[in-house]
């Protein structure tokens, strides 16, 4: 089994996210998707991303691009129902990583 990965948003709250195997099944369900640099001292957050779907491997786009520049990025999941929580999640990562590949996206 492979081991959880733990990110902290700005707001203090820790989520662990599961590297993807990429060529395994994908649930038809929404997730949030971080694409990460694997280094000694941990993942390091380039790009932090929400699917309603993860099967449609809407997240394969970001990782392209982000492996133009980081070349053994990988893929980490948290499954999650709702858009709403899916979309705060996504934003405090963003807030406290920053990471380089979502630009000047919306910090709210």
């Amino acid at each position: 089994m492979t081991r959880p990965i733990e990110l902290a948003g700005k707001s203090g709250a820790r989520y662990r996210y599961l590297p993807l195997e990429e060529e395994r099944f994908l649930p038809p369900a929404g997730a949030n998707f971080v694409i990460a640099e694997m280094t000694p001292e941990g993942a390091k957050v380039v790009y932090a991303g929400e699917t309603d779907n993860l099967a449609n491997q809407s997240w394969r786009q970001a990782l392209e691009r982000a492996r133009k520049t980081y070349g053994g990025a990988k893929v980490l999941t948290r499954l999650n129902v709702t858009r709403a929580v899916r979309e705060a999640e996504r934003i405090d990562l963003i807030e406290q990583h920053q990471p380089p590949l979502n630009g000047k996206e919306s910090r709210a």
